[in-house]
């Protein structure tokens, strides 16, 4: 949910607009347990580790060196909830890969992750596999989710309610304010 997926953004993703109202009002009532995740690109064209370098060849136009870098930054209107929401800046699509969440959530007593935001058949696809690899209960807040691309959308949506329904909990935000404890 960052500027770079945002209307006019390079990368944006028209769903997002119909999200962040959702993405929003859970946020407003847990800002202290809120964590926004930031994909941040390369500096530089060619930059990254092994086929990241081939992406950000694909991509020059979206490296820090190519891009107004505030593109990075939360959409304005979830920026305002940090502090006390807090933010991860990720180099890759999942969260786990650099080992930052997992030094913030060990030892935390934090049981339950829900999972929100774009895009459903990238980031969030990366970070919902990452959580049931470490044993977190998933929640994935159905209606506040996105992509790009209707298709891949609604495909993981069958594949988390199907092939994931033991691991992961597909449900609206209702749902997932009425049960917060």
């Amino acid at each position: 949910m960052q500027r770079l997926f945002a209307p006019g953004g390079p990368w944006a993703v028209p769903w997002a607009q119909n999200v962040l109202p959702v993405i929003e009002e859970l946020t407003a009532r847990h800002p202290q347990q809120t964590l926004f995740t930031r994909f941040v690109p390369a500096a530089r064209p060619g930059e990254g580790p092994g086929m990241w370098a081939r992406y950000y060849r694909r991509w020059a136009e979206v490296t820090l060196a190519n891009i107004d870098t505030g593109l990075v930054d939360l959409m304005p209107s979830l920026a305002r909830f940090v502090p006390p929401a807090r933010t991860l800046d990720k180099h890759v699509y999942s969260p786990w890969t650099e080992g930052r969440l997992d030094a913030m959530l060990n030892g935390s007593g934090i049981d339950t992750l829900v999972i929100t935001g774009g895009e459903t058949d990238v980031c969030v696809l990366a970070t919902v596999l990452g959580a049931i690899d470490r044993g977190f209960r998933v929640v994935l807040a159905t209606d506040a989710i996105c992509s790009s691309v209707d298709q891949t959308h609604d495909a993981l949506m069958e594949l988390y309610r199907s092939r994931f329904s033991e691991q992961v909990e597909a449900v609206r935000i209702e749902e997932v304010l009425e049960n917060w404890r």
